[in-house]
């Protein structure tokens, strides 16, 4: 029953939010721009983002190599292909992380692959409130104070937040008087996936954040690249500080972020110049794009049940 209310609830919150840009927005006008997109930037960006993919495989190899549990890269790649191509059938944008912790978890234990999943993603998120708050000096004038302090207060509250988790001991402080499974101490399955995630180890999580800080330039590139694709000639640093806060809009409740982005894309784009249309038209490209992308994942798939199916096959036989 939970799982069917939260999925009504990410329709519902993507529907409202469509509503509203319904009613605030010409939706003619959002077509006319898509409709002229320069191809050429888009196959740029499309090319970035499935090298994106190899590079995060990468950075939860380093995490595993950490927990000293060890998954060949090729098959990392393909998970991570895999979860690309779940994220764009399943109503959340991390549906793929929670395949690829089932998949791994036929090589090594769940808790280690869910908390390095975890952790995966995490980094990710820490080093573009780092990369936000470093561009804030750098803002145009007409960043104004209200959007500044949004920036500085999200990026802030992210990475402290990130820090508690990753340390590990003022969970287990406060948390340890919840009930069984979700107390972060004893053999619970909350406490298993929180000994993966500090089990990591400041190295390999330090690795892996050189490898995000790598992997969100080119994040940011393909937004560069996307508003190029449409005409929108803007600085890649200000992609820089408003980037974050679109990123986080996976977290709010609705089919990845579809609705809630489009809805915060006018307000960040304003002080550049572009209208409520051209916002959320290029918020509507990225999105198309992470979709198109994701499509790369299908083959992969098939190609695993194929073998997954041969396997069992043979081991019937056998």
């Amino acid at each position: 029953m939970r799982k069917y209310l939260s999925t009504l609830l990410k329709i519902g919150v993507t529907i409202i939010g469509f509503i509203i840009i319904i009613t605030k927005m010409d939706m003619r006008q959002i077509g006319a721009i898509l409709v002229k997109i320069n191809w050429s930037w888009i196959a740029l960006a499309l090319g970035l983002i499935t090298i994106s993919l190899f590079l995060r495989a990468f950075r939860w190899q380093l995490l595993l190599n950490g927990l000293g549990a060890k998954i060949q890269f090729k098959r990392l790649a393909n998970l991570y292909f895999m979860g690309n191509f779940f994220n764009a059938f399943l109503l959340s944008g991390f549906g793929g992380d929670v395949m690829r912790v089932v998949e791994a978890s036929r090589n090594i234990p769940a808790s280690a692959a869910a908390g390095t999943v975890l952790v995966d993603r995490l980094t990710g998120l820490l080093m573009l409130f780092v990369m936000g708050l470093l561009a804030l000096p750098f803002r145009p004038d007409s960043f104004s104070a209200e959007q500044t302090w949004m920036v500085a207060l999200i990026s802030i509250l992210g990475l402290l937040a990130g820090f508690i988790l990753l340390e590990g001991s003022l969970i287990r402080r406060f948390g340890s008087r919840l009930p069984g499974k979700l107390s972060p101490v004893g053999d619970g399955p909350i406490a298993q996936v929180l000994q993966a995630v500090q089990g990591c180890g400041w190295t390999a999580i330090f690795q892996a954040l050189a490898v995000s800080t790598l992997f969100n330039l080119i994040l940011t590139t393909w937004w560069w690249m996307s508003g190029m694709a449409l005409g929108f000639d803007i600085s890649f640093g200000y992609y820089l500080l408003v980037i974050p806060i679109l990123s986080i809009s996976l977290l709010v409740p609705s089919v990845s972020g579809l609705g809630v982005r489009e809805n915060i894309a006018p307000f960040l784009f304003a002080p550049v110049g572009l209208s409520g249309e051209e916002a959320a038209a290029l918020s509507f490209l990225v999105f198309l794009l992470m979709r198109i992308a994701s499509l790369f994942g299908a083959p992969v798939y098939i190609i695993s049940l194929l073998r997954q199916n041969q396997a069992n096959k043979d081991g019937a036989n056998f």
